[in-house]
């Protein structure tokens, strides 16, 4: 049986890494990993922001569907909330494996829902060790309320001045030496919170007090603090890789390494444009990793079209676990594309946004974007950067694609008025970008 282990990095910018075209030395590992498997140039994520993005991943589906992905993002507020969550009634990718026989963990960040009425281990994960919000202090691990905020098998544990992103690559290691010994198909979900925002490397060690009072603290970190960071995060998806070799698990198990959506304020998406909350490239083009042991053509790559639910509905697919049939995936299985990376699968790819009344749909190279009342027609293979509007030229193909996107949102109805569409920092904290 085909074990799974899904790494999913927080704000990681689409350039980044070293094997996207990163100007700084920052990701060995992943780097090793891309020339060991599969990148893909032209993935993307469910949304430009976290909570609607992991709603895609965990369900298999738009996260539309959902009342509590509505939410741009979820933030501690809603602690308690009956309605702003993952429903455990809901079908998902670790329930669905558990269903099979499959041991299933969550490793890190949750972000979909608060107990006593959500929870990773009501829906469908075994075991969780991590945050159940966003962003949290990488020393103090309380969040933006100013809650302490991480917690195993959800009772409060205190790791107080343990370096998250280690912690929680401790964890995952500890992990798979367990399923090396039980020899039980898994699912890993690795969800770290780097390099989310606060500012912190491993070599402040908890000195930065002001990160304890406003996590999101706008004068803090720069360029060299994300880097070391990402630094972070990347030995820690390296020793994870390690310990699948060591563990002769590698040949068995499908690794996915991406990101939850586009980068923050330090994070380089050359030559995209946009960050986290846009619907500009910036925002959604992520990257993906793929490994596989022997399975995949090493150092291939792929131009093929795909979104954070399409690896739900492949990981699915390699273990040969339908959908629920009345909760259909919205995802497409990668696994053709796998086995034959100039394999090509027609899709569509569609977003919406409260946040500036943002729209867009990409179909083959051509993308439609709308903000607020403005209108825009990209062809990406020639201009990635979305400065060349041709509405005006190919008007016909703006009204095609216009009412190919209206079709797909009346699916879903409006945005519910009261939904949450909050920034970190407002227009007028940092320049334009």
């Amino acid at each position: 049986m085909t074990n799974f282990v899904f790494i999913l990095a927080d704000d990681l910018g689409y350039a980044d890494l070293g094997c996207y075209g990163g100007r700084q030395p920052v990701s060995p590992e992943l780097d090793r990993m891309a020339a060991r498997g599969m990148r893909f140039t032209q993935g993307y994520s469910n949304s430009p922001v976290c909570s609607p993005t992991r709603f895609g991943l965990i369900t298999g589906r738009y996260q539309y569907r959902l009342r509590g992905a509505a939410e741009e993002p979820m933030t501690g507020k809603f602690r308690g909330s009956t309605e702003i969550g993952l429903p455990p009634a809901h079908p998902t990718l670790p329930s669905l494996l558990r269903e099979r026989g499959y041991r299933t963990a969550l490793v890190g960040k949750w972000h979909l829902g608060y107990p006593p009425h959500f929870g990773p281990q009501k829906s469908g994960y075994e075991y969780h060790i991590g945050p159940l919000s966003g962003g949290v202090s990488y020393f103090s691990h309380v969040d933006r309320m100013g809650k302490h905020d991480l917690v195993r098998n959800g009772d409060a544990v205190d790791y107080h001045g343990r370096y998250l992103t280690d912690l929680l690559t401790d964890e995952a290691v500890s992990y798979l030496h367990a399923r090396a010994q039980d020899r039980d198909p898994f699912l890993l979900s690795l969800h770290y919170t780097a390099p989310h925002w606060p500012w912190e490397t491993r070599e402040q060690g908890g000195s930065n007090a002001q990160t304890d009072q406003d996590i999101r603290h706008l004068d803090g970190g720069s360029v060299h603090v994300y880097a070391d960071m990402i630094r972070t995060l990347d030995e820690g998806c390296g020793r994870v890789l390690k310990a699948l070799d060591e563990l002769g698990l590698a040949e068995d198990t499908l690794v996915v390494f991406t990101s939850d959506n586009g980068g923050e304020r330090f994070s380089d998406s050359w030559p995209l444009v946009g960050g986290k909350m846009d619907l500009t490239e910036g925002g959604i083009r992520v990257p993906y990793i793929v490994q596989w042991g022997g399975k995949l053509r090493p150092g291939s790559v792929s131009r093929q079209l795909c979104m954070t639910m399409d690896w739900t509905a492949t990981m699915l697919d390699a273990a040969g676990v339908p959908a629920h049939p009345d909760y259909p995936f919205d995802g497409v299985s990668m696994l053709p594309v796998l086995r034959d990376h100039a394999a090509e699968i027609p899709r569509e790819l569609f977003w919406r946004m409260k946040h500036r009344s943002q729209r867009a749909m990409r179909e083959g190279s051509w993308k439609y974007l709308a903000i607020e009342d403005n209108e825009y027609l990209f062809d990406l293979s020639a201009d990635e950067r979305e400065r060349a509007n041709l509405a005006r030229r190919h008007p016909d193909r703006l009204a095609q694609m216009r009412a190919r996107y209206d079709r797909w949102n009346a699916i879903f109805g409006p945005i519910p008025a009261e939904a949450n569409s909050e920034l970190v920092y407002t227009d007028k904290d940092m320049p334009s970008r």
